[in-house]
């Protein structure tokens, strides 16, 4: 297994800490292509993009994102990328951030992210889903299903709680990164969180992957509270429909609890 991280940083902006010029490794890729990358690191690198933009005023309350949505544009593909995050709609308790990846000079990843401020609603808090067995009640899985190229999947540890990579259906699973998400920098859970969310098709995976390719075009994900910890637990399920699209919908935990929950819009033909 290789112990790359996702991304090893080549040059910085000086005057702007969102930005940078990354080379993605071979950590980054999908079971699809050997080439391109999983949605997981890329969205992590998009997060901490957004984890840099300053706020757009200086009486700003604290601030958290709350959501994010990623547009995939074409395969991202390993190697070097560019990165860059920005204040798209400025406010001084909501904002709407934007960010960018560039591969070779076009744009491969176009996402948003909604960042609240933070007030304390602990005596209202209400309607989270009851978690699945914690990660320490499962063993991890070592074997990658037939059919999956290596890379991403075996940058990641998985711990099923329903389901395996070998059974199609609906499935629930525990996963934590084993690399960073740079070199040298420690990930935020929210980084491990958007690592980890896009692996929601995967872990639901209604079709066997050597019959069909079922990529997603877009992932958006909501969350009610900021997530803690290295684990992020998946519980997904996908609806296929009849014209060559379905859809993931999965919700998120961390040890603590649910943490929100994510979305993804399918393209679906045979291979």
């Amino acid at each position: 297994m290789s112990e790359e991280p996702f991304y090893r940083l080549l040059d910085a902006v000086s005057n702007d800490p969102t930005a940078g010029r990354f080379h993605a490794t071979a950590a980054t890729t999908g079971p699809w292509f050997s080439d391109a990358q999983h949605l997981g690191p890329p969205s992590a690198l998009l997060v901490r993009s957004f984890e840099r933009v300053p706020p757009s005023r200086p009486d700003a309350p604290p601030l958290q994102l709350s959501r994010y949505t990623v547009e995939i544009l074409g395969a991202v593909p390993a190697g070097e990328v560019e990165v860059r995050a920005w204040v798209e709609r400025p406010g001084r308790t909501i904002e709407l951030l934007a960010a960018e990846m560039t591969a070779g000079g076009q744009a491969v990843l176009r996402a948003r992210a909604w960042r609240l401020g933070v007030t304390d609603t602990t005596a209202a808090a209400t309607g989270p889903a009851s978690p699945p067995p914690g990660p320490e009640t499962v063993e991890s899985a070592l074997a990658r299903p037939e059919g999956w190229l290596p890379g991403y999947i075996d940058a990641v540890e998985w711990r099923w709680v329903r389901g395996d990579w070998h059974e199609l259906g609906p499935g629930t699973a525990w996963a934590r990164l084993r690399v960073p998400v740079v070199e040298g920098e420690e990930p935020t859970p929210l980084q491990r969180l958007a690592g980890i969310a896009d692996s929601a098709n995967g872990v639901a995976a209604a079709l066997p992957i050597r019959e069909w390719l079922f990529l997603n075009t877009e992932l958006s994900v909501h969350l009610h509270r900021p997530p803690t910890g290295a684990w992020t637990g998946i519980d997904a399920s996908t609806v296929i429909g009849p014209t060559g699209t379905g859809t993931v919908t999965a919700r998120l935990f961390d040890e603590a609890g649910q943490a929100g929950h994510i979305a993804q819009e399918l393209t679906v033909r045979p291979r």
